[in-house]
C-alpha cells in the first residue's frame, strides 16, 4: 500500500494500516518536521485515537486545556469536556511524534520526493512504476490523487482564510478561547506553559493577525507585552464535502477527501478516526465500508460547523446567542458534548432549550 502525502493524516493512515499488518509506504515532496497553519488544539477524541495508534503523547507534550469558552465585546461562556483534557501543541511537534511512531512500526518513508505522478497503471516516482495494492491520497485540500482518481465531485465546497501566529507568554486561561469579532474569528490555544497559538478565521484573505487584533480588545491587552515567535502562517479553510471518497483502488483521507472549516476545531479529529476507519475497512477486505464511515464520521463536524457559521454570517443574531448562552452555560455544555461526539441533539432537554429560547427573545 502507498500512502502519498506525509502530513498528520497521511502519517495516520499509514500507522493505522500497518497496525493492521499491512506494508506500507510513505511518499511527501517535503522534508519534516512539516509545519502548517492551524489553531494546534488536540481535542480528547483526537488524543484517543492517536493513542489507539499506539503515538505516545510525552507528559511534557503541549498544554492540556480543559475546554472551550465562547467571548464577544459584551458576553462570555465557557464550558468543560465532558471526556477529559484537550492538549494545544505545536503543528510540529505533533509532525514530529508522527513520524517517529511510523518509524517504529515499519512504514517505509520516502521524504523529498518530487514528481510523482498518479496515473491508471500505478505511481510513477521518478523513473520507477509503482503498482501498489492501494494508494491513498493524504494530499491535502488541492489533492492531485483525487483530480485523476475522478474523485472530485462535491457536494458542497466553500472557503475561507486562516492565519497563524505564535506569542511568547503564559497561557492566561485553561480554556481554547475562540473570541467572536466584527471581522474575524481568533482562536487562542495553549501550546506550552511559556507560549500560545493565536489562529485568525475570515473571509478576508488579506486581514492579517496583527490587523485582526484591534477588533479585540481583551486579546490585545494580554498580548501588549508578549512578543512574536514565529513567522505569520497562513492557509485556506475549506468546508467541503465529497460525493466519493474510494474508487477501485484508491482511497482519500484528510482534507484530500473533504474537510470542515476550522472554526469546528475538528479537522485533526477528523482525520485520525479517518485513517482508523480505512485500516478496519482494509482488514475486512471492503474498502465501501470506509466510505460510509467516512460519510458518518463527517456527519456531526459538517452539522456544528455549520451552526457555528451562521453565527458568523449573522452578527446581530451572534450577540443575542452568545448573551442568552451566558445565561444558561449548562446548555452551552451540552452543546460543547454534542461538538465531541459525546451527546446528541436529542439529549437536550426541551425545558432547558425552551429557557434559552425565552431568554433570546427577552436580549
Amino acid at each position: 500500500m502507498c500512502v502519498v502525502g506525509g502530513g498528520p493524516a497521511g502519517l495516520a493512515a499509514a500507522i493505522a494500516l500497518r497496525n493492521e499488518g499491512f506494508a506500507v509506504t510513505l511518499l511527501d515532496c517535503a522534508i519534516p518536521p512539516i509545519d502548517k497553519a492551524c489553531g494546534e488544539g488536540l481535542l480528547p477524541g483526537s488524543i484517543a485515537a492517536l493513542r489507539s495508534m499506539g503515538v505516545k503523547l510525552p507528559v511534557d507534550a503541549g498544554f492540556p486545556f480543559r475546554g472551550v469558552r465562547f467571548a464577544d465585546e459584551r458576553s462570555s461562556v465557557f464550558a468543560d469536556f465532558p471526556n477529559g483534557a484537550a492538549i494545544g501543541l505545536r503543528r510540529t511537534a505533533l509532525h514530529k511524534l508522527l513520524v517517529d511512531r511510523a518509524t517504529e512500526v515499519g512504514v517505509s518513508l520516502h521524504w523529498g520526493v518530487k514528481g510523482v505522478r498518479f496515473t491508471p497503471s500505478g505511481l510513477n516516482v521518478g523513473s520507477e512504476l509503482l503498482k501498489p495494492r492501494l494508494v491513498v491520497g493524504a494530499d491535502g485540500q488541492n489533492s492531485l490523487i483525487r483530480r485523476v482518481a475522478g474523485l472530485d465531485s462535491r457536494r458542497h465546497d466553500k472557503r475561507r482564510y486562516g492565519f497563524r501566529r505564535h506569542y511568547g507568554i503564559a497561557p492566561w486561561s485553561p480554556y481554547m478561547e475562540l473570541h467572536w469579532g466584527p471581522r474575524s474569528q481568533v482562536y487562542v490555544t495553549p501550546v506550552s506553559d511559556r507560549e500560545v497559538c493565536i489562529a485568525r478565521l475570515s473571509r478576508d484573505a488579506k486581514l492579517r493577525p496583527d490587523d485582526a487584533l484591534d477588533d479585540f480588545p481583551e486579546i490585545r491587552a494580554h498580548l501588549s507585552s508578549a512578543r512574536p515567535c514565529s513567522s505569520t502562517m497562513g492557509a485556506i479553510t475549506a468546508s467541503r464535502m465529497l460525493r466519493r471518497v474510494s474508487r477501485d483502488e484508491v482511497v482519500l483521507v484528510g482534507d484530500a477527501s473533504g474537510s470542515v472549516d476550522a472554526i469546528t476545531g475538528e479537522g485533526m479529529c477528523l482525520a485520525f478516526h479517518q485513517a482508523l476507519a480505512l485500516a478496519r475497512a482494509c482488514r475486512h477486505g471492503k474498502l465501501e465500508l470506509y466510505q460510509t464511515a467516512h460519510r458518518t464520521l463527517s456527519r456531526r463536524p459538517h452539522l456544528m460547523g455549520a451552526l457555528m457559521l451562521t453565527l458568523e454570517r449573522h452578527p446581530a443574531f451572534r450577540a443575542r446567542a452568545l448573551a442568552s448562552l451566558s445565561k444558561h452555560s449548562d446548555v452551552f455544555a451540552s452543546l460543547l458534548a454534542i461538538h465531541v461526539g459525546r451527546s446528541s441533539f436529542a439529549d437536550l432537554c426541551s425545558w432547558r432549550v425552551l429557557n434559552l429560547g425565552l431568554t433570546f427573545l427577552a436580549t
